[in-house]
């Protein structure tokens, strides 16, 4: 974050100082009290159950210097009506003082907007510095913490942007508009609360219609909800993919033991060899969306094929790693939806080994189809997997789908149980389940 007084905060959000106005904020901004560092401040939010105010000495323990909150605070406290607003005007206020010389890449999707982030990330830092969203924080509290890591040194801005309503990206786009929009999908990730893919089209394509004067889309060209929002803007269009008039055609895909890719990329008539660390075919697909971005903020093809060698996921996404009891375990057990599920089922698949377990919990905000996607989960389980074992009530409709290859459990412990019990080694589990169902419970005591 860019120096700033906290007078000079208040200034800015319209607030009033209670406390020394003098104080500097000379670090980033954060939720947690706990993860404050020196200089930084802390946005406190009063919840329905926990007040954030009450934990400000918390903060200033860690290193907070100051608050941004609505009352005041044993720190140094800039007094708003509105925490979050102030937060994303104080956040739009800093990066339009970098914005010469700083390249803002908005990034969504239905799935595999992370990924595709922590690759981008790797691409555009090898060539300068640069802040991007860490792990999933893409809301409207996430985006702004993220855009107040920016200060004079950096030069690539990437924001994760992630919707549950119509509006919530043109909401993101407001605080800075993008030099780089990338769509890279529009699957059934939330579809309870949109009600048809339709609508989220109309959500995703926000992320186009906020683009800068001259911003560039980069558009997923095998999905035709993502290549028809060409129409949405006026400035150049790069599309990336398998198709054949895709302008970053990915090519030649294999896949080693451990079901990592390698492949080709070709644009503008030149190719490049890449090779990706990550396991899964869909990892290729998400990297060639970053290659294609980083093609839009001026990093060369070979240079982009190169430094996605070096690319790593955030947690819980595609973890490989061995068990004590010579098992692999594949924790992919951040979130779910139908599309990634089915991918990481893929990728379980393309792992060798003696016996495949996928461990599969509920995927949430399905809607009225719930049931429905979840039996067709099971059912594409059941040809990717020598045993689906299912967790909870609410994953029952995937056992029904895997048909004899099921094993229906009632809960993690249960889960753990069986598995200990049953896993030996060569065998390879993929652990996946939407974040409520919380898998990553049962892949922490695995391993």
């Amino acid at each position: 974050m860019i120096p700033l007084s906290l007078g000079e905060i208040a200034a800015v959000v319209g607030g009033t100082v209670e406390g020394d106005g003098s104080v500097t904020v000379t670090a980033p901004a954060v939720l947690d009290g706990r993860h404050a560092e020196p200089g930084g401040l802390f946005v406190a939010f009063a919840g329905e159950h926990v007040d954030g105010h009450d934990y400000a000495a918390q903060a200033g323990r860690a290193g907070a210097v100051a608050v941004l909150g609505t009352r005041p605070t044993p720190l140094p406290t800039v007094v708003v009506e509105d925490a979050r607003a102030a937060l994303q005007v104080l956040a739009a206020h800093v990066v339009a003082r970098l914005r010469d010389g700083l390249t803002v890449v908005g990034l969504t999707g239905s799935q595999g907007k992370t990924g595709t982030k922590d690759l981008l990330a790797a691409v555009l830092s090898s060539a300068a510095p640069t802040i991007a969203t860490i792990g999933s924080l893409n809301n409207e509290l996430g985006v702004p913490l993220t855009m107040l890591r920016a200060d004079a040194a950096t030069r690539f801005l990437v924001l994760e942007m992630g919707a549950r309503h119509i509006g919530d990206i043109a909401e993101l786009t407001g605080l800075v508009a993008p030099d780089v929009a990338v769509v890279l999908n529009v699957g059934r990730a939330h579809l309870g609360e949109f009600g048809s893919r339709e609508v989220i089209a109309e959500a995703k394509g926000e992320l186009v219609r906020g683009l800068a004067p001259g911003g560039t889309a980069v558009l997923n060209a095998d999905d035709p909800r993502v290549v028809a929002m060409r129409s949405l803007t006026d400035g150049p269009v790069l599309t990336f993919g398998r198709a054949e008039h895709a302008d970053v055609r990915m090519l030649g895909l294999a896949l080693d033991r451990l079901g990592r890719p390698s492949f080709t990329l070709r644009a503008d008539g030149a190719s490049a060899p890449a090779a990706l660390p990550l396991v899964g075919a869909h990892q290729a697909l998400n990297a060639s969306a970053a290659a294609a971005a980083a093609l839009a903020a001026g990093i060369p093809l070979e240079a982009a094929t190169s430094a996605l060698a070096t690319a790593s996921l955030s947690k819980w996404r595609m973890e490989l790693c061995d068990l004590a009891c010579g098992a692999k375990l594949l924790n992919d057990s951040y979130n779910a939806n139908p599309d990634s599920t089915r991918a990481a089922l893929d990728a379980l698949a393309a792992i060798e080994g003696r016996r495949r377990v996928a461990v599969l919990g509920e995927m949430l905000e399905l809607g009225t189809d719930s049931e429905a996607e979840h039996r067709a989960v099971g059912q594409y389980a059941a040809g990717r997997a020598d045993v689906v074992v299912t967790v909870g009530e609410a994953a029952r409709p995937i056992a029904d789908g895997a048909g004899e290859r099921a094993v229906a459990l009632a809960g993690s412990d249960a889960a753990v149980d069986w598995l200990r019990g049953h896993l030996a080694a060569g065998d390879v589990v993929l652990v996946k389940a939407s974040r409520g169902a919380r898998l990553d419970e049962v892949a922490a005591a695995l391993a």
